[in-house]
């Protein structure tokens, strides 16, 4: 034999996944969360892999941890195996009729909490056999290298290596509270923004593009270099900021219909409105023909679509 199981298959098949994420996610901690077992089991794990193989295959220090020349060649083809096993699956569960596994989702915060989130109950009540991992952030999360099946995004895709299935076009809209407008003056005219020194409440992180808003205007999209004093990861925190009177917002419109309808919130410069974004599901290539993914899909396309559009149709 060419190889030779020293363990049962499966546990085989566990140290590699292990292996697999500690080198996508650069340490112990992050793949332990990421597989849901202690830092402490993914260490063992990678241990008996290295005794199996023979060989050292990551390079340890206090923080992070790196692949050997042998690791490297060995997560190459661990990748392959693991979305071989992977798509032998679908494809049972794609004959049988029966999908059954676990997806890992993420979504931003906004539509995480308000949509994503209070469907999965709903989703694992008609399809009990599939697990949901859901992982809500407003930053940008690398789909590929963080092990995620599908992202639900607010934005633009970018990488080709992703497909995308859009869902809706989302309108988006500045808007602040009517204790700011008093104290500060409501801006006319995008420049505005700038010249008479608007606070503008931003969404920043690592690779974050709200360091600038683009706006409709008569000579079409523009980006605005806009500033304020407070910035964060973390969009409901902004709206929390705006509702308080700290400054200006540039949100998703559905996400804050309820406060611009009752008053809490006003929209600003309506003539020149924030380019609307496309809401979408974002996969990678290999995922497209699981059928426990096109059902998860299905079920939060509807979902988005039928709650975003009832939030908005209450507009007064």
């Amino acid at each position: 034999m060419l190889f030779e199981w020293r363990d049962s298959g499966l546990a085989y098949l566990d140290n590699v996944l292990v292996f697999v994420r500690v080198v996508e996610l650069g340490n112990l901690s992050s793949a332990g969360r990421a597989l849901r077992i202690s830092p402490a089991v993914a260490s063992n794990r990678v241990k008996e892999l290295e005794k199996h193989l023979g060989a050292r295959l990551l390079n340890r220090t206090t923080r992070h941890l790196t692949p050997t020349e042998q690791g490297r060649v060995f997560y190459e083809g661990a990748k392959k195996i693991l979305e071989a096993v992977r798509d032998a699956e679908a494809a049972v569960a794609a004959v049988s009729g029966k999908p059954r596994g676990t997806i890992h989702v993420t979504a931003p915060l906004g539509l995480g909490r308000r949509i994503i989130a209070s469907g999965i109950p709903e989703f694992r009540e008609r399809y009990p056999e599939i697990e949901v991992r859901l992982r809500l952030s407003d930053r940008e999360v690398d789909i590929m290298r963080e092990g995620i099946d599908v992202a639900f995004k607010l934005g633009v895709l970018e990488d080709s290596s992703l497909r995308l299935r859009g869902i809706m076009d989302c309108e988006r809209v500045l808007a602040a509270s009517p204790a700011y407008l008093s104290r500060r003056g409501e801006p006319q005219r995008p420049e505005d923004l700038i010249t008479q020194g608007h606070d503008c409440l931003l969404l920043r992180f690592p690779g974050a593009r709200e360091y600038f808003w683009t706006l409709q205007t008569e000579e079409g999209p523009r980006k605005f270099e806009v500033r304020g004093p407070f910035d964060t990861d973390d969009g409901d925190v902004l709206t929390g900021w705006a509702l308080a009177g700290h400054g200006i917002i540039n949100k998703p419109r559905f996400e804050i219909e309820p406060y611009l309808r009752d008053g809490s919130l006003k929209v600003i410069l309506p003539d020149y409105p924030p380019t609307p974004v496309k809401l979408a599901a974002v996969y990678p290539h290999r995922n497209l023909q699981d059928p426990k993914l096109k059902l998860l899909v299905d079920f939060m396309a509807e979902r988005c679509q039928r709650m975003i559009g009832d939030t908005l149709n209450t507009r007064r």
